[in-house]
């Protein structure tokens, strides 16, 4: 009876190997993907940034925003250990309207979706 359960346990485990692929449903490469999907997931504190940079500027328009595919990531900084929590730092390039540049700004935001620190470079 021992013998026939580890054959049988052989063959589950041998017989039939489990192969996991990601599938990727967007245009871009998985990479690029990755890179959206984690700048896409961050906006919340993003705009918070561009609320707390631009409200004492007096000449700034009303509705600045962000894309998200304009966004660059400078860095990923592990804050406690693999699988923690992580500080990503952003470049963006505010606009308003039909995509009329305003700024550059840098932002530093936690996977928690806290927004860490904020320093603006340029106002054109």
């Amino acid at each position: 009876m021992r013998k026939l359960s580890l054959i049988w346990l052989m063959l589950l485990l041998f017989a039939n190997p489990v192969q996991a692929k990601t599938i990727n449903e967007a245009d871009t490469p998985l990479c690029e993907t990755f890179k959206y999907a984690l700048i896409s997931s961050l906006r919340k504190p993003v705009d918070e940034a561009i609320v707390e940079i631009y409200k004492g500027d007096k000449h700034a328009p009303e509705g600045l925003t962000w894309a998200s595919y304009d966004a660059e990531i400078l860095k990923i900084k592990q804050v406690y250990g693999m699988g923690g929590l992580y500080e990503i730092t952003l470049k963006i390039y505010p606009y308003y309207r039909a995509h009329i540049s305003y700024g550059e700004d840098v932002v530093v935001i936690n996977t928690d979706g806290e927004l860490k620190s904020y320093k603006h470079l340029k106002t054109y």
